[in-house]
């Protein structure tokens, strides 16, 4: 049984900067891509950013792209988001998500089968 725990939301102005972390219980972290979600209230789901199980390959969304990088270390079974220039449309609950099957890689939140319990991100004007 995996289990995600994020950590670093917060409230910040914007133009500011947060770094939210995930760990993961549960072995074999490393075949597995993992993702980043979000949701704003009364919106869907959408993804922010993937990252691939040997760190080879990172996509953003295109919103957040030039602004929020993917990490990851697989030694302490972490993985991360980090944030600048926040802006107020990136308020929302950020989510850490691992992908269903290993060495695979997709960017649908459909791929993905463990979620964590999110964490909030508020920016504020």
């Amino acid at each position: 049984q995996v289990q995600l725990v994020e950590s670093g939301g917060g409230l910040v102005q914007a133009g500011g900067s947060l770094k939210l972390s995930c760990i993961a219980s549960g072995s074999a972290f490393d075949s597995y891509a993992m993702g980043w979600f979000r949701q704003a209230p009364g919106k869907e789901r959408e993804f922010v950013a993937a990252i691939l199980w040997n760190n080879r390959t990172r996509d953003v969304a295109d919103s957040v792209k030039g602004r929020f990088t993917i990490s990851r270390d697989n030694a302490k079974k972490m993985v991360y988001l980090q944030m600048n220039s926040l802006k107020p449309e990136d308020t929302a609950v950020y989510y850490c998500a691992k992908q269903r099957t290993p060495y695979s890689y997709e960017v649908v939140a459909s791929s993905y089968s463990s979620w964590g319990q999110g964490t909030q991100v508020t920016v504020s004007s």
